[in-house]
């Protein structure tokens, strides 16, 4: 899987959860995941996730660390797993820096406040998978806990780089693991 942290800010609006998004603005053709920092802003008509249309919950921070991934012949289910692997990813990356998390899902919470939101879905010829990380808490709708405000990190292009190798190698290693076994 490719990977690549992009320099520049961008506001994650949620139309960037799109098939070939990777692919038409970066150049990275085929499973890739990426990462970068900016504003989020979803509101209720570019949500995926219909409990929180249904809820009424636009998503809003004012700084999030944000990972796309486009992963090709793979179900919805199997996407899923692969959104919970990120998840788990980013959950050791964390506890590495000796962070106490807890994960609920495909959430993340530090101190008893939501660090996270994750979506996996279905296009006509992916799946894709959107993850965010709060870096600021403030100015978000619920009580949230951020990567720099609440954990201190400075170091979010490191961390972003450190989780998308990771979760690549992840995925990578699953996928040779399943070419080396005889069937029964």
């Amino acid at each position: 899987m490719k990977t690549l942290y992009i320099d520049k800010e961008i506001k994650y609006i949620g139309s960037q959860l799109a098939p070939h998004w990777i692919y038409k603005n970066f150049k990275i053709q085929g499973d890739a995941i990426v990462a970068f920092c900016g504003e989020c802003e979803v509101k209720l008509a570019e949500m995926v996730d219909i409990e929180d249309v249904i809820n009424n919950e636009p998503i809003y921070s004012k700084y999030m660390l944000s990972f796309i991934s486009e992963q090709f012949n793979v179900e919805l289910v199997e996407g899923v797993f692969r959104q919970r692997l990120l998840i788990c990813c980013i959950k050791e990356a964390l506890e590495k820096r000796g962070f106490l998390i807890q994960r609920s899902g495909d959430d993340l919470f530090f101190n008893g406040k939501k660090l996270s939101v994750s979506i996996a879905t279905k296009s006509i010829t992916s799946t894709l998978i959107h993850t965010g990380i709060n870096i600021l808490s403030d100015g978000a709708p619920i009580p949230v806990s951020g990567l720099e405000s609440d954990l201190g990190i400075k170091d979010i292009k490191d961390f972003a780089i450190e989780v998308m190798k990771n979760y690549s190698e992840e995925i990578d290693d699953i996928i040779l693991a399943s070419t080396k076994v005889r069937g029964v």
